[in-house]
Order: C-alpha cells, then sequence, then structure tokens
C-alpha cells in the first residue's frame, strides 16, 4: 500500500537539524527545539507504526519512479518497530543532553550533528534497496563520527579514529558487494533482488557477494572477531553520545544481517553453522573482555560486544521461535543498552569517576535512583521477569533443537559472566562503603538544580518503565515478534508491495 507520509520521520529530524544550525549559538533555543522536535517525530513514529501494523506493508516511490527503477522505501513491521524504538531512545538522548552535554560542545553543534544521525538511523530503516542503505549508513558514519570526535580532546580523536576506520572498511565492502550484486542482477531493489537471486548461475560469485555483506555490516555490529574497535572508542565520547551509540549504531547493523539473509541471500547449512560459531566466539570473547574491566563504560561496550552474539545466534539458528527470540531481543537490547550509559553518565556526575574500585555507597546516598538503576542493571542481567530473559527461552530452546550445543554453551556462560560483573558492579558502586573524598566533583548531580536532575534522570525513568512494560507485558512483545518473524521468513508480502501484487504467486514463501 503506497502511504505519502512515510517519511515523516526521517524528513522530521531534517528539518529540526536544518532549523538547529540557525541557532547556533542560542543553547536554550537548541534544546527546546530538540526536545521538541523529538516528542513530535515519536508521535509520528506511533502512527506510523500504528498504520503498519493494522494495514500491513507500507511503501513509498520516490519521485513517482516505479521500483525497481526508482529509490523505494518500506515499512514493514519490523523497519516500523525500529523506528518507534529509535524515537524512545532519540527523545531520551535528547532530554539527558541538555545537561549531560556541556555548553561548548553544544555550541559547536551537537544538536543538529544528532539529528542528522537520527535522520541517517530511520532512513537505513525504510531504504528499500540496497544502495539507498549504504547512502544512509554513511549518514550515520559521518555524523556518529562528528559526535565522537566533537571537543577535539585526545581520547575522543583516538577513539574515533579507531572508529572511522574500522567503518570506512565496513563501507568499503558493503560497496563492493553491492557492485557485484548489481553485476550479477542488474538491480538494486531488494524485493527485486530477491527474485533474481535464485536465479543467479554463478553461485560462486553470489556467494562472495554475501561475504562481503556479512563481513561489512559483521564490523559495523562488532561481531567477533571484528569487535576490538568498539570498547576502544565507545567509551571516549560524553554518556548522552555513547547512550545513542551503543543502543542503536550496532543495531542497526543487525538490523541489515537480517534484512538482507532473509530477503536476498537465505542462508544454506553452510552459512548458518558459520553464524553459530562466530556468534559463540562473540558472546564468548564480549564476556571475558568484560571480566576484567574496571570502567563502567569499557565493560558495558564489552557487554554489547557479548549481547550481540545472542542477536546473530538467533540469525544463524534461522527457525521461526529463534527469528522471533532475536527480535524480542533486539527490543529489550536498545532499551537497556541505551540505559546503561545514561546510568553511567549520572554516576560520573555523582562520583566524578567511571572505575568502580574508587565508586561506593551510593545506595545510601541516594537510595530511589539506586532502585532505577538496579532495574537497568538486572534487566540486563535477565532475572526474571525482567525484559532480558524472556527472549533467552527461545534461544535456548531452538539451540537444543538445532542441537547447537556450542552455542547454548557459550549463550549460558555469557549469561554467567553477565550476572557475576553486574553483581560485582553492584557491590562495589552501591553496597560498599563510600570512599572518603576531598571535595565533591565538579558540576556534581548534588549541585545541579531540581530542573536540571529533573533532565538528567527523567530519560532514565522513561527508559526503565519500558523495560518494565517489556518484561511484565512480554506476551504483546511475543506477539509482536512473531509477526515479524513471519514477515522474515515469508518474504512474498514485502516483494508484492514494493513491486505489485503479480511479482509473487501467493504461495511462494521460505
Amino acid at each position: 500500500m503506497t502511504d505519502q507520509y512515510l517519511l515523516l520521520p526521517v524528513l522530521g529530524h531534517l528539518t529540526i537539524a536544518i532549523a538547529l544550525i540557525f541557532c547556533w549559538r542560542r543553547i536554550l533555543v537548541q534544546q527546546i527545539i530538540s526536545v521538541a522536535g523529538n516528542l513530535l517525530v515519536l508521535i509520528m513514529s506511533i502512527a506510523l507504526f500504528h498504520k503498519t501494523w493494522h494495514q500491513g506493508h507500507l511503501t513509498l516511490q520516490a519521485g513517482n519512479w516505479q521500483a525497481p527503477f526508482g529509490i523505494t522505501f518500506v515499512s514493514d513491521t519490523f523497519s516500523a518497530t525500529m523506528l518507534l524504538l529509535t524515537a524512545f531512545t532519540g527523545l531520551a538522548v535528547s532530554m539527558y543532553s541538555t545537561v549531560g552535554i556541556s555548553k561548548n560542545r553544544i555550541q559547536y553543534g551537537y544538536f543538529p550533528i544528532l539529528h542528522f544521525l537520527l535522520v541517517g538511523l530511520n532512513g537505513a530503516f525504510l531504504a528499500g534497496d540496497i544502495f539507498n542503505l549504504y547512502v544512509w549508513f554513511e549518514v550515520i558514519i559521518i555524523s556518529s563520527f562528528v559526535l565522537m570526535t566533537l571537543g577535539g580532546k585526545k581520547p575522543q580523536v583516538e577513539g574515533g579514529i579507531k572508529y572511522v576506520t574500522l567503518n570506512l572498511l565496513a563501507s568499503v565492502m558493503f560497496l563492493t558487494a553491492i557492485a557485484i550484486l548489481y553485476g550479477l542482477t542488474g538491480s538494486l531493489n531488494m524485493a527485486d533482488l530477491s527474485l533474481k537471486m535464485s536465479g543467479v548461475s554463478n553461485r560462486g560469485l553470489a556467494d562472495i557477494a554475501g561475504l562481503l555483506f556479512f563481513i561489512g555490516f559483521g564490523i559495523k555490529s562488532a561481531v567477533f572477531p571484528l569487535y576490538f574497535w568498539l570498547p576502544s572508542s565507545y567509551h571516549t565520547p560524553p554518556s548522552a553520545v555513547a547512550a545513542v551509540f551503543g543502543g542503536l549504531l550496532t543495531k542497526v547493523g543487525i538490523y541489515a544481517l537480517i534484512r538482507v539473509y532473509t530477503l536476498i541471500f537465505i542462508p544454506d547449512d553452510f552459512t548458518r553453522t558459520v553464524f553459530l560459531i562466530i556468534a559463540s566466539l562473540t558472546l564468548l570473547t564480549g564476556a571475558l573482555g568484560a571480566l576484567i574491566k574496571e570502567n563502567m563504560r569499557t565493560l558495558f561496550s564489552y557487554l554489547i560486544v557479548c549481547h550481540i552474539g545472542y542477536l546473530l545466534g538467533g540469525l544463524g539458528l534461522y527457525t521461526h521461535l529463534a527469528l522471533a527470540g532475536t527480535i524480542f531481543y533486539l527490543v529489550h537490547d536498545v532499551i537497556v543498552k541505551t540505559n546503561l550509559f545514561l546510568i553511567t553518565g549520572l554516576v560520573n556526575k555523582i562520583r566524578g569517576t567511571m572505575n568502580t574500585e574508587q565508586q561506593g555507597g551510593l545506595y545510601d546516598q541516594y537510595p530511589r535512583l539506586s532502585i532505577l538503576m538496579a532495574i537497568v542493571l538486572f534487566s540486563l542481567v535477565g532475572i526474571p521477569p525482567l525484559s532480558g530473559f524472556w527472549p533467552k527461552i527461545n534461544l535456548f530452546r531452538e539451540s537444543m533443537a538445532y542441537h547447537a550445543w556450542y552455542l547454548l554453551v557459550a549463550m549460558i556462560l555469557a549469561s554467567f559472566v553477565t550476572l557475576f560483573v553486574i553483581a560485582r558492579l553492584w557491590g562495589n558502586v552501591f553496597w560498599k562503603k563510600a570512599p572518603a573524598l576531598e571535595s565533591s566533583p565538579p558540576d556534581s548531580f548534588a549541585g545541579l538544580s531540581k530542573g536540571r536532575k529533573f533532565m538528567l534522570v527523567t530519560p532514565v525513568v522513561m527508559l526503565v518503565l519500558l523495560s518494565l512494560y517489556i518484561g511484565f507485558f512480554a506476551e504483546r512483545i511475543n506477539v509482536l515478534s512473531d509477526r515479524i518473524a513471519h514477515e522474515l521468513l515469508d518474504p512474498a508480502p514485502y516483494i508484492k508491495s514494493v513491486l505489485g501484487p503479480d511479482a509473487v504467486p501467493a504461495t511462494q514463501t521460505r
């Protein structure tokens, strides 16, 4: 079904970013525009999700050039869900940034760049052709590099160089794969590619294209052994920037992997086995890295890597239940990882350090705030009935059914390591006696006005409530993830919505 309002979330952020450029030095005006704009885009995203849920796949052919010749945008349940998660995350980070980002960074364009990043993310989720997806990825890379290095401090620049170098390598892989794919099929439209790939005679070259896509998206997702750039760079920017990075940037790589490997390259047994092995190694290396870290942000960065393994493992299993578990875990992970990095910013405001060994006594000093943080931390672990518990049931069950015992062992070990490092962090930061401090940290949490405290804590509360909703109303998220898994495994409605009702026989499924 054609929908002329499909691009509103993209155009909304683009309009906000341009408006913010004209308020370059007016900090308060930028803060108001950003928060209000994110709230407006959230409303648009909710409306688009509602329409997609009730009417099915929505499409927009840019310039009225019919597919596969023009630029196509598609909203299915998966992309609409990712848009909704991006909108919630964007609003939370924008609110937190009004206090958590220094005036100097705001004056050098923090808020416009943040909205350009959200433009790229929303565009990537709606992209219906593979080259257009590449373009949106480049918008994301450029915006995120600027956000990472904004302020010009040495650790930021060093982390930014590592980040952009590996991501440029990923882009080269991505673009090379696109060129091969176009040479094989003469098309870049993903729905059209889904039809034409089965007729490609040069299977060796097609497999090389699939491998290049996996390497490119694997770098962006930080899978083993391509993950090392993430812990080296995500701890350097401010917590608000790290929050949107940790919550969304690796997930857009996973989104692209799921989209490409359910629509274009249907994985065979060998490919699935490779995915499962890499997922297992990603789980273990991320968990082992987190074990030896004392800096909160670095520890959480390794947990990002670790938990990417759950998502890749679900794709490797490639069953309905496994994909449903993957989508559920993706929804949970976006919210929790965003909140984790916002929490590190709060802790840093209170204690003036990210080192867990130099902290303590937070529960005695801020009991209500500590309970909020506990919900986030133990949602990450997957303590029942919190949000991280439910998707693991499907993933564990399908690992046993598929006899992927190595993946099952890796997931269990990763869960226990996550529990251990979070329990250790809780003991060091919240329960042990507070260290003697000579003076309060500059611009500490205690010295902030009530209004500024409100803007720091409210985003955390909002995301905590979302996490609790996901955990306590898991059956609703199961319905959502089940529908997305069904759509991914049966791409016929997606193809018909883009190419027309005669493109695919009604009985064609995969």
